[in-house]
């Protein structure tokens, strides 16, 4: 096993195990809190080292202080380090990757921000992981840093939050519970809030826009990666319109706008080419109500993808974020009590084979459906799943693939306790209904 799962030479001894990069920021304050709680939780194997990261000592040790509180402490204890450190300074990204064999990266959109840290990571020996949801950043640093990180014996896994982890993980748990082969899945998000509705912090929205419109470009990256195609196993899973009545949740639905797909699309590749495992197609789809909300959707959308071509556009959308999703994204974030009443469900329709029958001939004949449940998702269930994957990486180190390298969530983590550790923390896997064959 290279470098104990984790980076940092065999008999090498870091400071810390794992750091949270830009844990000042809107996301990195609730991972900070999250780290803290598994800190102290009891969970771990031993006392994690851990320490925050960013370019102020003051808000760092305001966020620490912060999470103490919350976490109903008087201080979080002298052994949380905290490193002065900036995205725009190599030598200081480099010093902090040395003193760890974990960066957590919350500093985007990734597609500006995130490669110096990954490069810094790789090069100093330190493990890398992210949230991003953007598909460029992610396939870019497979093509740029998968040979280095193998080489170096450490692992850089993106989209280690929702909504990634949560597909990515939900497919391969309906695959390895249903009694048979699964060939396809659907996968259905449902998000539900309270009187105040819910909202996401004007980051996530930046990385849409810049990711729009930049489509071109992932389709040149992607021939240059030269991916081999997926086989296809079973019937042919088919695309939907984009609108259309669901009618087991008796509302519509759209297309998924997320890096999902692309991201189960990387680990299923991973499985079938490296594990020989059978390849399973993925469509991922977002309910959204009435008819009202679909027309709704309809104007703001092109509205959007009108503006995201032109950079006066890219502007407007990126100055005035509440205006142009009707309150959905802002500079301000959600409200303690959005969240609060805000929870999410993605539930996993899957297709597939009955034990014996061959997947290349015939029609499916057996059907699972199982889902993944979980508290506010951008604020409470990302950090949750950041975390987790954080001591999967760090504590079932024999488990992740025997090779470092880029990675998606479900390549690196598919052989580790990561659903288990998932389900102890509120973000729930189930599997809601199988035929008796």
């Amino acid at each position: 096993m290279a470098a104990g799962g984790g980076g940092g030479g065999a008999g090498e001894q870091r400071p810390y195990e794992l750091v949270v990069f830009g844990a000042s920021g809107f996301t990195g304050q609730f991972v900070v809190e999250e780290v803290a709680r598994a800190a102290s939780g009891g969970e771990l194997r031993g006392a994690l080292r851990w320490a925050v990261a960013g370019r102020s000592r003051t808000k760092l040790q305001e966020v620490l202080e912060q999470a103490a509180e919350r976490l109903g402490k008087a201080a979080l204890g002298p052994e949380v380090g905290v490193l002065l450190c900036d995205v725009g300074d190599p030598g200081s990204l480099a010093a902090m990757a040395r003193q760890t064999r974990l960066v957590l990266n919350c500093v985007g959109p990734y597609r500006f921000f995130g490669e110096p840290v990954v490069k810094a990571c790789v090069e100093n020996g330190a493990s890398c992981i992210d949230i991003s949801g953007e598909p460029q950043f992610l396939e870019g640093m497979y093509l740029k840093y998968n040979e280095k990180a193998a080489e170096k014996g450490v692992y850089v896994i993106g989209s280690c939050g929702f909504d990634s982890i949560p597909a990515d993980m939900g497919v391969l748990y309906t695959r390895d519970k249903l009694k048979g082969t699964l060939t396809s899945v659907e996968s259905f998000l449902t998000v539900k809030s309270g009187p105040e509705g819910a909202c996401i912090h004007d980051g996530t929205w930046k990385s849409a826009v810049y990711g729009l419109a930049d489509q071109d470009n992932l389709k040149k990256l992607r021939k240059k990666i030269g991916y081999a195609p997926v086989p296809v196993v079973g019937a042919k899973l088919k695309r939907r319109g984009l609108a259309f009545y669901s009618q087991e949740f008796k509302q519509y639905a759209i297309p998924f706008m997320g890096s999902d797909v692309s991201v189960v699309k990387r680990s299923q590749r991973y499985l079938h080419t490296q594990l020989q495992e059978t390849p399973v197609q993925y469509g991922a789809y977002v309910n959204i109500g009435g008819l009202g909300s679909v027309v709704k959707l309809m104007i703001a959308g092109i509205l959007f993808l009108l503006l995201v071509k032109f950079s006066f556009g890219r502007k407007l959308l990126t100055k005035y974020p509440e205006f142009f999703s009707a309150g959905r994204f802002t500079k301000k974030g959600p409200t303690q009590k959005q969240m609060d009443e805000t929870s999410f469900t993605m539930t996993f329709f899957g297709e597939g084979y009955s034990e014996g029958q061959n997947p290349q001939n015939g029609k499916p004949n057996v059907k699972i459906c199982t889902q993944v449940k979980g508290p506010e998702p951008g604020y409470v269930a990302t950090p949750i799943a950041m975390v987790q994957a954080a001591l999967a990486l760090l504590e079932d180190a024999t488990c992740l693939p025997k090779q470092g390298g880029v990675y998606s969530p479900g390549a690196a983590f598919s052989k580790t306790k990561l659903i288990d550790r998932l389900n102890s923390r509120g973000v729930e896997f189930s599997v809601i209904s199988q035929p008796e064959v």
